[in-house]
């Protein structure tokens, strides 16, 4: 760790430098940012895993700098062209463009126009215009000609273009257009002729022209979708006029014939070489914010969806409807084991309505069913319809709708043919409705997370920073929830801190081959799980009922000591220290803080006993949608509707009305006041009420309001 970079960091990410330095230096140790920001909040300050996982990735951002730094100084160093003042200015930068700006002058070109002009020895002439005192630049430009140079304007012309590059390669040159760029460009976009009706869908953009720096995300990857097929042209501009004036002043100084060729090598300057390359750093700049925005709207979707309520372990009926194949039909134990599928056929064309509630029934009292799951694709309110109207069920039997977006991918991958390798995708598919009702952290960890169908323009944005991020939401889910070291999956186990899936695997088999964890030292027993990994994981696995009631906590083996004092100070033994408030509020922290564990991990160690054994993430709820609502032909303006939030952006939030089609609740359309971000007010799953504002059936959509429902 370079120890220069730890002040730079401190002032980047406006955080102290002890907390930045202690961070990177249990990172170097193989520590994760789950462990960092849970069990060593003395050594970073207390920092949040946002925070520790900024300060990583900062660092990584320092160190590629760094690494080309260097090599600009090598390839200048080959060149023979670096003084002393060059190299101390490169290694006193610490910004990527500034760095690139001071290096464009050396770095190694193809063949320029100005290049095939100094070829032809016309860079005197150029030095000599750029100082503006000549008042006859033609009988000077005569001087030039040769068997290569005909007469004075090609000598004149090639000057220009050497001038031209002089001017794009100074740094306050390209400054001043960037700021005029940040401040005043333009995006625009216009119409590919003949491709209207190919691109209908982005007939919002044939004409279309906004601020480049107030353009929102969902817009600016719409524009960059529609270039990308063809349809359209997009170009990010400021005015000319204002960059032109702007680099006059700079450039140029008299009011002679010399000065009116470094204007015109201005303005080539400019048009050719300058626009082109500015434009392009705001194209990418531009897209990388809205990658950036995209990314974090999908990063808090999902994680709010990984979030979502279990129901536990119960016995159930899982239904993966379909209209002319059937509905599948599983069966699973509280476990989510298979023990039972087949398929009916309540609906056109077959309607074996009484032949299927029949099976149904059967399949309810053989199988001891306490639950229904019906997914919620094509033919789920029909069925669900089916079920709550056919049969006669049990008050103890709940029926509950399940999002089953991904399962299909899921029902189709490696992971589904690893688990059942002698069904097809149609019974994984229900197994999958069934098992994300029970528990969705556990299913949904085996979708790619981009499959899951909770994000805006996935397909469009940095696919590695894609998955990165969408890794980091599902690693701190997971560590954040803990997980049954005796009931999870290779897949939940390798999200967990300081495993992976070499480790999680491993304990898998041992797990397989040995019977169930009793304590959490066990886990050294298994092969390759060494101290490090052991310290790293513990923490975040759990194991109810065991031999130690602290093993099911998020409290680290490491404190377990200060717990015993405490239990033993109040008269307690452990177990009733667990969970009672009464206790717990008459310890006195100070008492037991060390040099290794401070107040901030004795805070946690006793709001975790105050909790031990309860679901983080709540308990689910039944939901139903209105009965008269089937399609979007049976939605009316006026409307007043219970609805599921299933999406949110940037401008807005999607609810299922029950209709086949989610509607748009638009930012504007939230709350009775000013909304800048739909996470203020809405969360994913949650249960609203909507007014219908309007419906286009043509073009399947809805618009929704919560602010007038």
């Amino acid at each position: 760790m370079s120890a220069q970079l730890i002040p730079i960091l401190s002032k980047q990410l406006n955080l102290p430098s002890r907390s930045v330095q202690n961070t990177l230096t249990l990172l170097d140790e193989g520590a994760t940012v789950p462990f960092i920001s849970r069990y060593r909040k003395e050594m970073t300050g207390s920092l949040d895993e946002v925070q520790v996982g900024n300060v990583k990735e900062a660092y990584q951002r320092l160190q590629e700098l760094l690494k080309r730094r260097q090599s600009i100084l090598e390839s200048i160093r080959e060149q023979g062209q670096l003084t002393a003042e060059l190299e101390e200015k490169i290694s006193n930068t610490w910004s990527a463009t500034e760095l690139e700006d001071i290096y464009l002058p050396y770095k190694p070109k193809r063949k320029t126009r100005a290049s095939v002009a100094r070829e032809k020895g016309l860079e005197p002439l150029a030095g000599t215009l750029m100082k503006q005192d000549l008042t006859d630049v033609y009988s000077f430009a005569e001087r030039f000609t040769s068997a290569e140079v005909a007469d004075a304007e090609e000598a004149l012309a090639g000057a220009r273009d050497i001038m031209a590059e002089w001017i794009n390669e100074r740094a306050y040159a390209r400054n001043t257009v960037r700021r005029l760029f940040e401040r005043e460009a333009t995006i625009t976009s216009k119409l590919v002729k003949g491709k209207e009706e190919e691109g209908a869908k982005y007939s919002d953009y044939f004409k279309f022209s906004e601020a480049l720096k107030r353009i929102p995300s969902h817009r600016m990857l719409a524009l960059r979708r529609a270039e990308e097929e063809g349809i359209i042209r997009v170009s990010i501009a400021p005015p000319e006029e204002k960059a032109l004036d702007q680099l006059e002043r700079i450039f140029v100084k008299g009011r002679n014939e010399a000065a009116e060729q470094v204007k015109m090598a201005v303005k080539d300057a400019y048009k050719r070489l300058l626009a082109p390359s500015i434009e392009t750093e705001f194209r990418n700049s531009s897209k990388e914010k809205a990658d950036t925005e995209a990314i974090a709207v999908f990063a808090e979707n999902l994680r709010q969806l990984l979030l979502t309520p279990p129901l536990g372990p119960k016995r159930i009926l899982a239904i993966d409807p379909g209209f002319r194949t059937g509905c599948k039909v599983v069966c699973l134990d509280e476990q989510g084991n298979l023990l039972h599928n087949e398929n009916i056929y309540p609906h056109p064309p077959q309607s074996e309505g009484g032949k299927a509630a029949a099976k149904i029934s059967n399949l309810v009292e053989a199988y001891k069913v306490e639950t229904i799951a019906i997914g919620n694709g094509t033919a789920g309110r029909e069925t669900e319809d089916f079920i709550q109207k056919r049969l006669r069920l049990k008050k103890d039997v709940t029926v509950f709708m399940v999002n089953e977006a991904g399962a299909s991918v899921y029902s189709a991958s490696k992971v589904a043919r690893e688990e059942f390798p002698t069904y097809d995708v149609t019974v994984r598919g229900a197994v999958s409705i069934g098992r994300r009702l029970m528990d969705p952290l556990a299913e949904l960890v085996k979708i790619d997370p981009k499959s899951i169908g909770v994000g805006q323009y996935q397909h469009d944005v940095d696919q590695n920073q894609l998955k990165k991020s969408l890794d980091t939401v599902v690693e701190s889910v997971v560590n954040q929830v803990g997980v049954n070291l005796n009931t999870a999956s290779k897949h939940l186990l390798n999200y967990i801190s300081g495993l992976g899936p070499k480790l999680a695997e491993t304990i898998v088999e041992h797990r397989a081959e040995n019977g169930a964890f009793q304590n959490r030292k066990e886990l050294l027993n298994v092969k390759g799980l060494g101290p490090k990994a052991y310290e790293q994981a513990a923490g975040f696995l759990r194991i109810p009922d065991g031999d130690n009631p602290l093993d099911n906590s998020a409290v680290h083996p490491e404190s377990y000591t200060v717990v015993k004092r405490m239990a033993k100070d109040m008269g307690v033994p452990v177990e009733r220290l667990i969970g009672s408030r009464e206790s717990l509020q008459k310890i006195t922290l100070n008492n037991y803080v060390t040099d290794q564990t401070g107040l901030p991990t004795l805070k946690d160690i006793v709001e975790e006993l105050a909790k031990v054994g309860r679901d983080p993430r709540g308990k689910v709820k039944v939901f139903s949608f209105d009965p008269n609502i089937r399609k979007v032909e049976d939605l009316k303006e006026g409307m007043i509707l219970p609805g599921l939030v299933t999406n949110i952006t940037r401008f807005g939030a999607f609810v299922d009305v029950g209709a086949k089609q989610d509607g748009l609740v638009h930012i504007s359309q939230l709350a009775d006041r000013f909304v800048s971000d739909p996470n203020e007010i809405v969360r994913l799953n949650q249960e609203v009420q909507v007014k219908v504002l309007e419906v286009d059936i043509a073009r399947k959509r809805i618009q929704l309001s919560m602010k007038e429902a």
